[in-house]
């Protein structure tokens, strides 16, 4: 079995300021240094005490009106006291009341009503870093299939971003498609795991790679799409995406995945068309379509393995159309983006 991708260090060195590795222009603040500027007093102070050694692993903090406060990372997970310290016992920790929820919402929202419903209404809102806020609440519909608004928010999820440059890298002999006389390429790419596995960082970094260009494996830099549903790839805040994802790349933010391909392929010319979360059969048919005008896809979908993978609908299309010529699978086995196998679709074996 493959070594642990985020553990690994693949960087190759570059010019300060330039190639894949650069962070200018991103921001690469401790993500506690900017969400104490959004948590209210109690939550921050918190915040600031935990041990660094988990600090450092965090990946989210789960904020529930009336509960303790529960922070999660790839080890496991832990309540946290008014101090900060890392306790065992509910009634030890920090439990959060109505009205530091509502601060945060108030705050990260930005504060009008017609923002924070706007925001309610999409379920999360993205802060400078990438750095997401999920909500939870009861649910005001305007009709069985939209949704208005949240009421009483009951709980606010942090997920922290963390983008991890060149965890792609290892992987990219693997994924490179050459044939005699032609440039290599890297070939569409579907990226399997279970939640929480990694596939999110594993497809932001080969988004990053793609647009870069990799010359020592021959690969030219490409014009790359990013449709960013969920806000998750590129992280943006205010239009300017968060993370790194490459000098040639665009990004269609908060876009629904079939109507940002359909945007993409009608406006935007992408050599790599990159998208997350594929499931639904109208997802699947935009993503052939776009593979059908030559682009390479790189995508990902919440599965154990490829047999789970082509059991789905959707996804069952895009095996039987042949879209995708190498699938990775993650798992948490040994922390999360442990490389369980990369399959050759077209030769329906694992790659060498």
């Amino acid at each position: 079995m493959e070594q642990d991708p985020m553990r690994r260090n693949g960087r190759h060195p570059a010019p300060p300021g330039h190639g894949p590795t650069s962070s200018r222009g991103h921001v690469r603040a401790s993500w506690r240094g900017v969400l104490e500027a959004w948590l209210p007093h109690p939550l921050a102070r918190a915040v600031a005490g935990m041990p660094d050694e988990w600090a450092a692993r965090l990946t989210e903090l789960r904020i529930r009106r009336q509960r303790p406060l529960l922070a999660v990372s790839g080890d496991g997970e832990a309540f946290v006291a008014p101090s900060g310290a890392l306790v065992g016992v509910p009634s030890d920790a920090l439990i959060v009341d109505e009205a530091q929820l509502q601060a945060l919402v108030d705050r990260a929202c930005g504060g009008s009503v017609y923002a924070v419903a706007e925001h309610l209404r999409q379920g999360f809102v993205t802060l400078p870093g990438g750095h997401r806020l999920g909500f939870a609440g009861r649910v005001v519909l305007d009709s069985p299939a939209q949704i208005r608004t949240l009421a009483e928010i009951s709980s606010v999820a942090i997920r922290i971003a963390r983008a991890l440059p060149d965890v792609a890298r290892p992987l990219l002999p693997r994924l490179t498609v050459s044939r005699p006389g032609r440039t290599p390429r890297l070939g569409s790419t579907l990226v399997l795991s279970p939640p929480g596995a990694g596939k999110t960082t594993l497809l932001r970094d080969l988004a990053r790679l793609a647009s870069w260009g990799v010359p020592e494996l021959g690969l030219p830099g490409e014009q790359v799409v990013v449709v960013d549903e969920r806000s998750e790839l590129a992280g943006s805040y205010r239009g300017v995406p968060q993370h790194d994802v490459g000098p040639r790349t665009d990004v269609l933010d908060g876009c629904p995945k079939v109507e940002g391909i359909h945007w993409a392929l009608r406006a935007l010319s992408p050599g790599v068309l990159v998208t997350d979360e594929v499931g639904t059969a109208a997802d699947a048919e935009a993503i052939a379509r776009a593979a059908h005008s030559g682009c390479t896809i790189l995508a990902s979908a919440h599965a154990d393995d490829v047999w789970q993978a082509r059991r789905r609908p959707g996804l069952a299309l895009l095996f039987e159309l042949g879209v995708f010529e190498r699938v990775v699978v993650l798992s948490r086995r040994h922390g999360p983006g442990t490389v369980e196998r990369i399959s050759s679709v077209a030769a329906g074996e694992g790659a060498p």
